[in-house]
């Protein structure tokens, strides 16, 4: 899988996890030269206290396009080390 912001590979992998439809790559396959931080922070009840990154690929920020929950629930844990990616980031095989 590959998750494609502006004509951009931000990640690739073939071990991602598909959780509610979406797939959730391992951080280590993260372009990090196209991450950035971003300070926002969410809490899903099922899933724990979300954090983000943004995007930065041509002088374009995409903020909190990349979500990651460091401290999953139990119920989650597959996605412990996991990104998943906002709308605007396109997936594909």
């Amino acid at each position: 899988m590959k998750a494609i912001w502006r004509g951009v590979v931000i990640a690739e992998s073939d071990e991602t996890v598909l959780l509610e439809g979406e797939h959730y790559f391992p951080e280590g396959s993260l372009k990090r030269e196209y991450v950035t931080f971003s300070n926002h922070r969410t809490s899903d009840p099922w899933k724990g206290q979300a954090r983000y990154y943004s995007l930065l690929v041509n002088g374009e920020l995409n903020p909190d396009a990349i979500c990651y929950y460091p401290e999953p629930t139990e119920a989650a844990a597959q996605i412990k080390g996991r990104v998943v990616f906002g709308k605007s980031v396109r997936i594909e095989d």
